[in-house]
């Protein structure tokens, strides 16, 4: 009988255990997904009953330094030890053999003979920082004392689209959101009546629109390709005939039918999208013809930017729009500058591209900092990757250039909070690989976000069955370049 008794005892203990850890765990469940749901709204992926506006400025993570920022991508990949890296140890070995091995030190490594390749470029100190510059830009030379270079920077590929698309996108692969999409994400944007996130292309681009796509994210924060000349975007004017007022009856007759059918499908990113960009649509009519009207410009500001001059106009006029862009509140700017990829003819192919940028990128920084724009401007400049030392003998033995290099390339920042005058790390002695100080590309995007309020960590999607992030797991403050 007591065995009896101390059974029931034993099973009753052991069914109250049971509804503690069940009540705990069902608790546990219940908390998770309130936290899960509050976060997952937080990120835009779940709406409200009313769609909610993608690009409401939102609140920073931590005080800004920068409210926007320019990005001046030197597409192809720019020499680091031609512009603002010397080194002048490769002039005593200039021609000489050298043998690169690629592979991971194995029997099956390929191995190449090949030539050093000494820089046919100047270099002089310049400002009162006494930073190096190449001969080919005196104009930013001038610049020198508001700008960091960083020259220990390395990426994971030289392969022209995939550098591109993790300078871009923060990955190798197409299909994440680009980086103005995550800034327009974490902040909004200042103004309803213009893209929020601008491309300034004056050619084609490898790989096209996936450079500054939304990914993932809501479609409203796809960049805007603007044309530099001709009509800035196809169809901006309407039809003849057209009012104002009937276009706004549509607008308004669209939104209802849409709202409709939004009640059964409340987290239809691209539909909310879509309802927004007619709306904007509507609004850019009249707001980007007087944003892009560079006639309402100075003489002085034309020739300031080389307007008057065939070679310096095209990149001239994009850093021109640029400048009218984020003073008008555009939040992200991306001009491309094409043609930097120089195997052979360096001292030919190199000099020409930087005719075409020096005097407009100057005058851009000019601008801003008379403009007093600079100071919360952030300006950045670099290419998708950097390049090697030496180049195959073949190339060597008519014009000599330089291979394609993931191990060392530098990039230089300007305003938004940025030390002045300042360098950061550096590569070996031959410029070939980031030696000292060495930053993965991942940390220069937290930087970028990090001066713009937002935190890496902290500036996520939930997308594919978790969040995601511009630096995947996370990047380094380079705190170095930091007023």
């Amino acid at each position: 009988m007591a065995l009896w008794h101390q059974k029931n005892e034993m099973a009753d203990s052991l069914s109250r255990a049971m509804q503690r850890r069940d009540f705990l765990y069902r608790f546990g469940q219940g908390l998770g997904s309130i936290a899960l749901t509050s976060l997952l709204r937080d990120d835009g992926y779940l709406h409200a009953d009313e769609p909610t506006d993608p690009l409401a400025e939102k609140k920073t993570h931590h005080p800004p330094k920068a409210k926007r920022c320019i990005f001046l991508f030197m597409y192809g990949g720019p020499s680091q030890m031609d512009t603002f890296d010397p080194k002048p140890l490769l002039n005593k070995y200039h021609g000489k053999p050298v043998t690169r091995i690629y592979g991971g030190g194995g029997d099956g490594d390929k191995r190449e003979d090949r030539l050093y390749v000494a820089s046919p470029f100047k270099f002089r100190k310049h400002g009162q920082s006494g930073l190096d510059v190449s001969e080919l830009f005196p104009h930013v030379a001038n610049c020198v004392d508001d700008m960091t270079v960083l020259r220990s920077m390395h990426v994971d590929s030289e392969i022209h689209p995939m550098a591109s698309f993790q300078m871009n996108l923060g990955t190798l692969l197409p299909g994440s959101p680009s980086l103005g999409s995550w800034i327009l994400h974490g902040l909004g944007t200042e103004n309803q009546n213009l893209p929020a996130f601008v491309v300034l292309s004056g050619s084609g681009l490898w790989s096209g629109a996936v450079n500054y796509s939304n990914g993932y994210l809501p479609a409203v924060t796809q960049g805007t390709l603007l044309n530099t000349s001709g009509p800035p975007i196809v169809d901006l004017k309407p039809p003849k005939g057209t009012t104002t007022e009937s276009q706004r009856a549509g607008i308004e007759l669209l939104n209802q039918l849409n709202r409709s059918h939004l009640e059964s499908n409340p987290s239809n990113g691209d539909l909310i999208a879509r309802m927004k960009n007619y709306e904007l649509a509507f609004r850019m009519q009249t707001a980007v013809p007087e944003a892009v009207d560079l006639k309402s410009e100075t003489t002085s500001t034309h020739r300031m930017y080389g307007l008057d001059d065939k070679i310096t106009e095209p990149m001239g006029r994009r850093c021109l729009l640029a400048r009218r862009l984020v003073e008008r509140g555009v939040r992200f700017v991306q001009i491309y500058s094409h043609g930097w990829d120089s195997h052979d003819k360096l001292a030919i192919h190199h000099r020409r591209r930087a005719h075409e940028t020096d005097q407009p990128i100057a005058a851009l920084l000019t601008d801003l900092k008379q403009r007093g724009l600079l100071e919360d401007t952030l300006v950045v400049w670099g290419g998708e990757f950097g390049r090697t030392s030496d180049n195959s003998k073949g190339f060597f033995a008519t014009y000599p250039g330089r291979d394609h290099n993931k191990h060392g390339m530098v990039m230089w920042f300007a305003g938004g909070g940025v030390k002045g005058g300042n360098v950061v790390g550096a590569t070996d002695d031959f410029g070939l690989k980031a030696a000292e100080n060495r930053y993965h590309l991942h940390d220069m995007h937290a930087t970028l976000l990090h001066l713009m309020g937002l935190d890496d960590m902290k500036l996520t999607y939930y997308h594919g069955g978790r969040f995601k992030r511009l630096t995947d797991l996370g990047g380094r403050t380079i705190k170095e370049m930091i007023a």
